[in-house]
């Protein structure tokens, strides 16, 4: 398993790689859920300062 993990002597390179890939991965997840959480919230805002949104629920109730 030592043998594996030192890879040739560039265990330190490549694993230091890896691990620098997936935290940017998982950043770039984080960032693109909460970016898209914001432009949900922000639609909805919007959405509901609408003058046709407002008048249809005036008309239904």
């Amino acid at each position: 398993m030592s043998e594996f993990l030192s890879m040739g002597g560039y265990g330190l390179y490549v694993w230091t790689s890896w691990g620098v890939g997936i935290a940017l991965m998982i950043a770039l997840l984080i960032q693109s859920v909460s970016a898209a959480r914001s432009a949900a919230r922000e639609a909805e805002a919007t959405e509901q300062l609408s003058p046709r949104r407002r008048r249809r629920k005036a008309e239904v109730e």
